[in-house]
């Protein structure tokens, strides 16, 4: 799992000098994964990568400082697009429209002001690609119940690894 992070820092380092101006200090990173230990380790580098993406959008993240907002928008995209390539490269397009989907409910739930991305992080997560989440989604979008989500993430993960994924995530976005 410690190859992750080195990973995204060096591909985007490599990707733009502006990106590997943001990346904190080695020793001031935080090398902490969130949801990927949830789901299938084949998506954890593309998971990681978006949930990046996610924090410079809304949250602290655990790899990057960057300069001003812009920036962070900016970069956030980046991993956003590449992380959707990473989960992509494995030929399973319903992952990558589970990840679509996550990112546009939780951009929704924040515009709103509302709760609820933790459980849709920790259900795509487990339940990457199964075609699985819509009703659980839906719930979430139309009436703002993120129970049904994180019922599926906990039948699938775990009691304790959904509740350590979620604090963590609250701790990410406090």
């Amino acid at each position: 799992m410690s190859g992750i992070w080195e990973v995204i820092a060096a591909e985007a380092e490599r990707e733009s000098l502006l990106w590997g101006a943001a990346l904190r200090p080695p020793a001031e990173r935080e090398l902490e994964p969130v949801f990927s230990p949830l789901g299938e380790e084949r998506f954890a580098l593309g998971l990681e990568t978006i949930y990046e993406g996610y924090l410079l959008h809304y949250g602290r993240p655990r790899l990057f400082s960057p300069a001003d907002r812009d920036t962070a928008l900016l970069l956030g995209d980046y991993l956003y697009a590449h992380g959707l390539v990473r989960v992509a490269s494995f030929g399973r397009v319903e992952a990558v429209s589970d990840l679509a989907e996550l990112i546009s409910l939780c951009a929704q739930r924040r515009a709103e002001d509302a709760d609820g991305d933790g459980p849709a992080w920790a259900a795509t997560a487990a339940l990457l690609g199964t075609e699985s989440l819509e009703n659980a989604r839906d719930a979430l979008r139309l009436f703002g119940d993120a129970e049904p989500l994180a019922q599926l993430a906990r039948r699938c993960a775990g009691d304790g690894a959904l509740t350590h994924a979620l604090a963590s995530h609250r701790a990410r976005l406090g």
